[in-house]
């Protein structure tokens, strides 16, 4: 019998793992997922397929567009730069498995039990284990944890080939830079797998279906990251609804309606990226107290505690951003209340990043969600073009944007493109979760030079005190 026993390790079911077994909890976690060996390998998507692996990419799709573009300005000539694939995609590979191979020595040093198999949850709180050879074992638990992540959303109009037309895993498969690659969807895994393919030579196309770029971000924010995408040569064409892939022998043909009528396009590689579901199919049986909401989501409180009492689901499984950091923060919240802690989180302040180049990140309200409550408020912007360091290591592109409350001073969101802008927004997050006001950061020294100063001076010129810019006229 197990005080807890966790179904699935990523992000949210791993770190929920550990922390119940650091708090005394007899602990188990359940894992399907197999590398290409067949071995079972810990980390679910975001390690194995996701987040690490595209940042990996990211990372060295920006070298080497930097050693093709833009390292003779600072007096460094290369005669010739040589684009290997293969050598790309081992150091992503080994260090996804650092990572993965990480998790595992996570789970002996805090005696957290690592099981092989497919889990469901079954009446009487029990987890039933399937593994691999199709035999089947029985676990007891006190309480089940349900974190089994989410999987791509594949569209009619274009079915998965694992060649042609590939979901974001296959994105980070390909042996070559295809010369045209369509994208479907401009959200963060369209715009951040075609920035990478499109800085190593690609010509990218993203078909969106939206009228609106990036909708969920500031819309100032949105506009200007808009413009210097289709400067670095995305072709983004918004208002675009495929219509139908046609999967040929090395290419694939779309068609696709927009203001103009039908259009047809042809691409070596074609990327859906159009969302993600999250991984509920007979993850647990009718019998089992759990149930759905009207989203597909597991059904859960705001301490992510299901119908039944005794089971619990956490990350991509239910309501909220797909977001590994909210599924880890759940996992400790989760594991904390079952220890017999009075833990929250709070929802307000779950950041979201985009890894472009440069960054988009935000947290808290934008302008639009403001009007829309009614909350009067007050802007300070600045941007990176004023920035000694920005300049410096030639990434100037963007700007800062604090929201304050017009009465209290209170900060209420804050969204960054550019630079470090994950970074940046962090600062921002954690003065926020102390109920800081923009004159509280502003009276924070910051080091010189950082582009983090950026920060400040937004913080400054909400109330018209900036230093290295003009404020606006009263």
């Amino acid at each position: 019998m197990y005080d807890v026993v966790v179904i699935g390790s990523g992000p949210a079911g791993y770190v929920a793992a550990i922390r119940a077994s650091q708090l005394g909890l007899k602990t188990a976690c359940v894992e399907d997922y197999v590398d290409e060996s067949g071995s079972m390998t810990l980390g679910g998507t975001c390690l194995n397929v996701g987040c690490i692996p595209s940042k990996a990419l990211l990372d060295s799709s920006h070298r080497y567009h930097d050693a093709l573009n833009h390292l003779d300005g600072h007096g460094i000539g290369i005669e010739k730069v040589k684009l290997d694939i293969p050598v790309m995609m081992k150091r992503k590979d080994d260090i996804v498995k650092k990572l993965t191979g990480g998790i595992s020595g996570l789970f002996a040093a805090n005696k957290v039990t690592s099981i092989h198999g497919r889990g469901k949850l079954i009446a009487n709180s029990t987890v039933e284990i399937t593994k691999s050879d199709g035999t089947v074992d029985l676990l007891e638990s006190k309480n089940i944890i349900i974190a089994t992540g989410s999987s791509p959303i594949e569209i009619p109009s274009a079915i998965f080939d694992s060649k042609n037309i590939v979901d974001s895993t296959g994105a980070l498969e390909f042996s070559k830079v295809p010369k045209t690659l369509g994208v479907i969807g401009a959200g963060v895994i369209g715009l951040e797998l075609g920035s990478v393919w499109a800085r190593l030579g690609s010509n990218v196309t993203v078909i969106e279906a939206m009228d609106d770029f990036l909708p969920m971000a500031d819309g100032e924010i949105a506009k200007e990251s808009l413009k210097d995408f289709k400067k670095q040569g995305l072709d983004i064409k918004l208002g675009s609804k495929l219509i139908s892939s046609n999967n040929l022998k090395n290419s694939v043909k779309i068609s696709y309606e927009n203001s103009d009528g039908i259009q047809e396009m042809e691409f070596d590689k074609l990327i859906v990226a159009v969302g993600r579901r999250p991984n509920v199919k007979d993850v647990f049986s009718e019998d089992s107290g759990v149930s759905l909401d009207d989203r597909g989501f597991i059904s859960v409180n705001d301490h992510c505690q299901t119908s039944n009492d005794n089971v619990w689901a956490i990350g991509d499984v239910v309501r909220g951003p797909m977001l590994a950091h909210k599924g880890s923060e759940e996992g400790i919240m989760v594991a904390e209340r079952i220890a017999g802690k009075f833990a929250e989180m709070n929802y307000d302040l779950v950041p979201s990043v985009i890894y472009t180049h440069p960054e988009i990140a935000w947290v808290g309200k934008n302008e639009a969600e403001l009007k829309e409550l009614g909350i009067e408020y007050k802007v300070g912007k600045f941007p990176f073009a004023a920035s000694g360091r920005a300049l410096a290591v030639d990434q100037s592109t963007g700007f800062v944007k604090l929201i304050s409350d017009a009465r209290t001073d209170t900060i209420l969101g804050a969204h960054v493109f550019g630079p470090s802008a994950a970074e940046i927004v962090q600062q921002a997050l954690i003065s926020m979760e102390f109920g800081a006001s923009s004159e509280d950061l502003g009276l924070t020294i910051f080091s010189h030079p950082t582009v983090s100063e950026a920060l400040h001076e937004a913080a400054l010129a909400v109330n018209n005190q900036a230093i290295h810019i003009g404020n606006k006229r009263k």
